[in-house]
């Protein structure tokens, strides 16, 4: 692995942090209040790449590697996490498409996600529970063409302001488990859907809401990959969200670190400048380290990816890692800044908000770890078998 930057991958990681410093973080409070996107920004994203990055040329993207796709992300999400979503959600979902999708599907939809003309979400959760993916409700039922699809999905980011989501349906029996459950591309503005938004703690703009689908019909083309075959197709992606996941958490800390520093040299306590005190430098000495290596776990996750090796344990290290250390910069640089820092007025209460949502979302840590702890024992399994 080479821990340089090519020039191109310098050049998009430029790209990426001008914009997302120079047009996003001067309105990253605004977007939080008014608690949804500009379309016009999502526009401008995609015009420059930025959306899914990774996708295939051939549907718009820039066919870059994983890694590259992950130094993106950070540098979005440094301004505002809550954007870095729309990336997430698009580079885990329209990957699904362009994997399994049927060709016509894939040419129609996956254009319109990477330019930004469309935004799409993920549905997978409902209300019974999110840990166990594969326990779902939501029916989908054979209807000549097509399939009518009834029940709810819950805790779906951008649930309210997307346009379409890549739905995990049952077509099969309950006991049949993840082998019963089909993936389709359903429009969220057919009739029968209906959405609300929550009023959560943070990550206000992109929205994490429910969607009920009440006899919503969905043309059988819809159908990504084969009935019975789309929990498998949809989880297959998640090794890869996990990482970028990581990477979006630690952009806002940095944030915080990068303002927090300065900070230390400006304000004074009994005439000199609280950098001097060593209770105020140390913490902020040993989370600036340790979120170099949560960014170097993230990395050589992407490129395990990208060599095509195993990283399903690397994975899950990001996942539960990351977002709690992150938690942690962020709230070390709050109290760094005193009374100021309890103000509303500065960003650290916000990013502390929005990354605190990402301990929960795509997985518990306590689900990481279990993991990391089944595949480190399954992995010394076959080593002792083969002894």
């Amino acid at each position: 692995m080479q821990f340089g930057l090519t020039d191109d991958q310098r050049a998009l990681q430029e790209t990426a942090r001008r914009y997302a410093r120079e047009k996003l973080a001067p309105n990253y409070q605004v977007r939080e209040a008014e608690g949804k996107f500009d379309r016009d920004m999502v526009l401008e994203m995609g015009a420059l790449g930025l959306i899914a990055p990774d996708l295939p040329e051939q549907y718009g993207g820039l066919g870059v590697d994983s890694v590259t796709a992950g130094l993106l992300i950070e540098e979005i999400a440094y301004a505002d996490l809550s954007v870095s979503y729309v990336q997430l959600l698009t580079m885990l979902c329209a990957g699904v498409l362009a994997r399994h999708a049927s060709e016509d599907l894939a040419a129609e939809y996956l254009p319109q996600y990477i330019d930004g003309r469309k935004m799409i979400a993920l549905g997978l959760t409902e209300p019974r529970g999110g840990t166990d993916a594969a326990n779902l409700i939501l029916r989908a039922r054979r209807d000549g063409d097509s399939y009518i699809l009834n029940g709810e999905k819950a805790s779906i980011s951008s649930a309210a302001q997307a346009d379409h989501c890549l739905v995990a349906a049952r077509t099969g029996e309950v006991s049949d488990g993840a082998r019963g459950v089909t993936a389709f591309l359903v429009d969220l503005h057919s009739p029968g859907v209906t959405r609300s938004a929550y009023n959560d703690l943070g990550s206000m703009a992109i929205g994490r809401g429910s969607i009920w689908f009440e006899d919503v019909r969905v043309p059988a083309h819809m159908m990504v990959g084969e009935e019975g075959a789309g929990f498998s197709k949809v989880m297959q992606g998640f090794d890869y969200s996990r990482a970028l996941i990581g990477l979006m958490c630690i952009g806002p800390a940095q944030a915080s670190l990068d303002e927090t520093w300065p900070y230390t040299l400006e304000r004074q306590a009994f005439g000199r400048p609280i950098a001097e005190f060593q209770g105020v430098t140390f913490p902020l000495a040993e989370f600036d380290t340790q979120l170099q290596a949560a960014r170097l776990l993230c990395h050589k996750t992407l490129w395990l990816r990208d060599q095509g090796m195993e990283h399903t344990k690397e994975a899950a290290m990001c996942k539960w890692w990351a977002p709690k250390l992150a938690t942690d910069t962020i709230q070390q640089c709050l109290l760094t800044h005193g009374h100021l820092g309890y103000s509303m007025d500065l960003p650290h209460q916000q990013r502390m908000r929005d990354v605190l949502g990402l301990q929960i979302g795509d997985g518990t840590a306590q689900v990481s770890k279990m993991i990391i702890a089944r595949e480190t024992v399954g992995r010394q399994s076959v080593q002792y078998a083969r002894k």
